[in-house]
């Protein structure tokens, strides 16, 4: 990775984009934390600002379509994670509606004002998830693979497209097609760790549907291996290169913790309390998706396997 980097991030407060910036911070880059601001507000004011400072704020209005240009003076890449959560309210077609149109919305702004400038970044990397494959049983899922059906196989697909002004302007776009973070910080671990600690965990649905996962700290190097990779473009997937089933997942969250899966929720029970689509695509869903053009890229993985990821960050997160 190049030394003294300039990166600008969006959804720099979320779980995988707070760890990038504090990565990026300890490494010497400057950070610009781009962050969404009310109807009206000046962007380049508020940029403006903010210049000088250790970790650099600036806002833009997305409804609006307000970017400023200046906000991309001499930087070195963008990362593009901006998005309203996916779990984290039950779908109504409010919800539906807000999930689609925060990631479409802000990625085409992103890419169109990128594709303006006159010296523009060399690379966009922008978020998307596995969730592009829809759900497909036991089989394996390369870059290649096409995409699913499903609300959210529905919204990566037009998430990636919104990329395309950058991308047809002769920018290095990165799809970031990435798994279940593995954190204790917060997601899908951090949810369940209190009842596997407790000695009431255990798999949901049938236990035979496919988990690709990624610890949050190979998220953040896979991410910086992409910045630095010329070579990377289109999709990438960001899953560890073993896969598990939800029933292996659950016997290997309750081995690191000292504990046994004596539960599990049945496949009724959660469409009854998520509402069907939503259990269905977020928790039963079954993707066994590979880091085929990563690795072939030259990145290694430190945590292939869960066991020693999830060992390293319960360690990390009792010390």
């Amino acid at each position: 990775m190049l030394q003294g980097m300039k990166v600008v991030v969006t959804g720099s407060h979320g779980l995988i984009g707070s760890s990038l910036t504090a990565a990026l911070n300890a490494k010497g880059h400057t950070v610009v934390r781009l962050t969404h601001t009310q109807a009206g507000a000046h962007n380049s004011r508020a940029f403006s600002a903010a210049r000088g400072n250790p970790g650099i704020n600036a806002t833009w209005d997305i409804p609006s379509g307000e970017l400023s240009e200046e906000i991309f003076d001499d930087v070195d890449a963008v990362v593009h994670l901006a998005g309203a959560g996916i779990g984290d309210k039950r779908w109504s077609s409010a919800r539906k509606s807000e999930i689609l149109q925060s990631r479409t919305l802000s990625t085409r702004l992103m890419a169109t004002v990128l594709a303006g400038l006159r010296d523009p970044p060399p690379v966009l990397l922008s978020a998307s998830a596995i969730g592009y494959y829809g759900d497909c049983d036991d089989n394996i899922l390369t870059e290649s693979s096409p995409p699913g059906t499903g609300f959210l196989a529905g919204v990566c697909n037009a998430w990636e497209e919104a990329t395309a002004p950058a991308k047809e302007a002769g920018i290095r776009v990165v799809l970031l097609r990435t798994g279940i973070v593995q954190s204790p910080s917060g997601g899908m671990l951090a949810r369940i760790l209190p009842l596997f600690r407790m000695g009431l965990g255990g798999h949901m649905g049938s236990g035979r549907h496919y988990i690709s996962w990624i610890s949050i700290a190979e998220e953040v190097r896979a991410i910086e291996h992409a910045i630095a990779e010329e070579s990377l473009f289109g999709p990438v997937n960001l899953t560890a290169p073993n896969p598990v089933t939800a029933a292996d997942y659950a016997r290997t969250l309750a081995a690191a913790l000292g504990k046994r899966p004596r539960f599990h929720v049945p496949a009724s029970a959660l469409k009854i309390l998520m509402g069907a689509d939503m259990a269905r695509e977020l928790l039963l869903s079954s993707q066994r998706a590979l880091p085929s053009k990563i690795e072939d890229s030259g990145f290694a993985f430190k945590w292939p396997d869960l066991e020693g990821a999830l060992t390293s960050l319960l360690e990390v997160n009792r010390s």
